[in-house]
């Protein structure tokens, strides 16, 4: 993985490296640069007056201009000034992922560009989104804080199958609606598959929740009073349409509060109302009150529970510090957590590490031990000293018989006593027998091996993912391929040429073919050549070739009574160049 001479990014865990893919800047035609910079200066012409922060001192601050899709190498250059990264990924990847890369204060980047029939709005991720939208607030301190936060609590928050039935639903829908080559019937059974499964998510889990605040503050989030709001989300900074639509008082502006959780949202459509903070330490309070009533702050039944729902890797941790990875299943139906059994490849932690010897290739068929207090005893089995151990006949190469306040009766022989920090976390048996009810529920045999049992009065955190991820990664499933090929724009070849020609003007290379002979051939054009005539009406205007514009403008006009559908691309594109003198910002 390219790092870009960018500390943060030599410091990313392996398991999010894989996610990687390298921009292949040289796939960007003159095409994409010219998309990128219609987009760039119609943003630049409005949220200069309604963005949240100074527009052009944010994209320079995170390595961007107007004139060029960021390279990524200068992104970086420019980010790890302020503690930051980039890295180029294909389309979507796992929510999950999304939020760690967030927490290891890394900017996720789609590789590709939107195409030009979407240049208003894409719903799949795409650079002028990720980078233009997300970067250059990324200066600002105290959001860049909030971002970096979120990062860390949504890495913890619990999902379930339906989301990840939801996620490969949008994800797939999104790409078609992308995808030059898709049929209306394709579009219509994935918009309606989209439908089935929004219709059946049943109760919303922790990382759906999450997202909600996710959308409402880092996409779609605005900043100040409710009478006059600035915009701050990234999902408004790309979008030259709705960052436009989105302020008149059509689209209802609510306070944001934890109360927000309650509204969904349709990644594919507009949105119907925003919410406003008065400021980013705001973001804060809301996302700690959310967070205190999730899992990995919560704790106890509940919140196995909910792993146990999840069908995917969690973490629950005991209250010496032991972390137990692994899909987890009911194990009785006490009302507070006795006992623990996770089922096939499980991994044992401490503060995060994976403890020497207790990996998934160890403990590949499972693991279960018991959760509480001794039945003679109120103190945690892991803070007994040497002597507590002893007194309770807990002593290596001797065995024993130990009676949970829960009735369940462990008894071997213990040939091995851990610590970690001071705590008692494991207890290996030889010969062991797990059991309660006189045998009537049997939990582990001595014909089954070595019995290790984890240590801890109560469970007191439950978090998605493995605690060791780099270390449990081996049975991780394996990443799929790219999402779809990346073949650039769908137009011809030669509106591509002509747009190459048309950026030598732009860089005032005016020696080969004439302004005319390429208004021309842009006339003759079959396919949309809008975008290429706006182009040349900017540069005309900025060489104070005036005839010569009028006849572009007399083109675009005649374009936009053919079709209506691009009026509003083409006034803006025309108002802009007389109102912001071309440039390379």
């Amino acid at each position: 993985m390219e790092t870009y001479n960018n500390v943060v990014l030599e410091q990313l865990p392996k398991h999010l490296k894989r996610y990687v893919v390298a921009q292949q800047y040289e796939r960007y035609t003159a095409l994409d640069q010219a998309l990128w910079r219609y987009v760039m200066r119609q943003n630049y012409s409005f949220l200069k007056d309604v963005a949240y922060y100074p527009y052009i001192p944010g994209l320079k601050k995170a390595g961007l201009s107007i004139a060029y899709i960021p390279d990524l190498q200068q992104m970086n250059d420019s980010l790890k000034l302020i503690g930051w990264g980039a890295v180029t990924v294909d389309g979507f990847i796992p929510p999950a992922a999304f939020m760690e890369f967030q927490a290891h204060r890394v900017l996720v980047i789609a590789a590709d560009i939107r195409q030009l029939e979407h240049i208003e709005y894409t719903p799949a991720p795409d650079i002028i989104h990720e980078s233009s939208g997300h970067a250059p607030i990324i200066g600002e301190p105290d959001y860049a804080v909030y971002l970096q936060y979120f990062g860390e609590i949504g890495t913890k928050a619990l999902s379930s199958r339906k989301d990840f039935e939801l996620y490969e639903a949008i994800r797939h829908l999104s790409i078609l609606k992308e995808h030059a080559g898709t049929t209306e019937a394709e579009l219509m059974e994935a918009e309606n598959q989209l439908k089935i499964v929004q219709d059946n998510m049943g109760e919303p889990s922790e990382m759906a929740l999450l997202s909600r605040l996710h959308w409402w503050t880092v996409e779609y989030g605005l900043i100040g009073s409710l009478e006059d709001p600035k915009i701050y989300g990234a999902g408004l900074l790309s979008s030259i349409g709705e960052s436009a639509s989105c302020m008149q008082k059509s689209v209802p502006k609510l306070p944001y509060d934890l109360n927000t959780v309650a509204y969904t949202y349709d990644i594919t459509k507009p949105q119907p109302q925003l919410f406003v903070t008065p400021n980013f330490e705001h973001l804060m309070d809301v996302l700690n009150q959310f967070a205190d009533t999730m899992a990995f702050r919560i704790g106890g039944k509940q919140s196995l529970e909910k792993a146990i729902d999840c069908q995917a890797v969690c973490t629950v941790v005991y209250s010496s510090g032991l972390q137990v990875s692994g899909i987890f299943k009911a194990a009785n139906a006490d009302q507070s957590v006795s006992y623990i059994q996770a089922a096939g490849p499980t991994a044992l932690a401490c503060s995060g590490r994976q403890l020497e010897g207790h990996g998934v290739s160890y403990h590949h068929e499972g693991f279960g031990s018991p959760v509480g207090l001794l039945a003679d005893s109120n103190k945690d089995l892991a803070d007994f000293s040497d002597e507590e151990m002893i007194a309770h006949g807990i002593s290596q190469g001797k065995r024993c018989s130990l009676r949970f306040s829960s009735g369940i009766e462990v008894e071997g022989l213990v040939f091995n006593i851990a610590r970690q920090a001071g705590k008692v976390v494991l207890i290996s048996f030889e010969d062991c027998e797990v059991y309660r009810n006189g045998r009537k529920e049997i939990y582990f045999k001595p014909e089954w091996g070595v019995y290790d049992m984890a240590i801890g009065a109560e469970i007191v955190s439950v978090f998605a993912g493995a605690a060791d991820k780099d270390a449990y990664e081996s049975i991780d499933e394996e990443i799929e391929g790219p999402s779809a090929a990346w073949d650039g724009q769908p137009e011809s070849s030669k509106l591509i040429a002509l747009h190459a020609t048309i950026e030598q003007l732009r860089i005032g290379n005016f020696e080969g073919e004439s302004w005319s002979n390429i208004f021309d051939q842009l006339q003759s054009e079959s396919t949309d050549s809008w975008l290429a005539l706006v182009e040349l009406y900017e540069i005309a205007l900025a060489n104070h070739a005036y005839d010569f514009a009028e006849n572009v403008e007399r083109k675009l006009q005649a374009i936009v009574t053919e079709r209506p559908s691009l009026k509003k691309l083409i006034d803006d594109g025309i108002r802009v160049a007389k109102e912001e003198p071309l440039n390379n910002h």
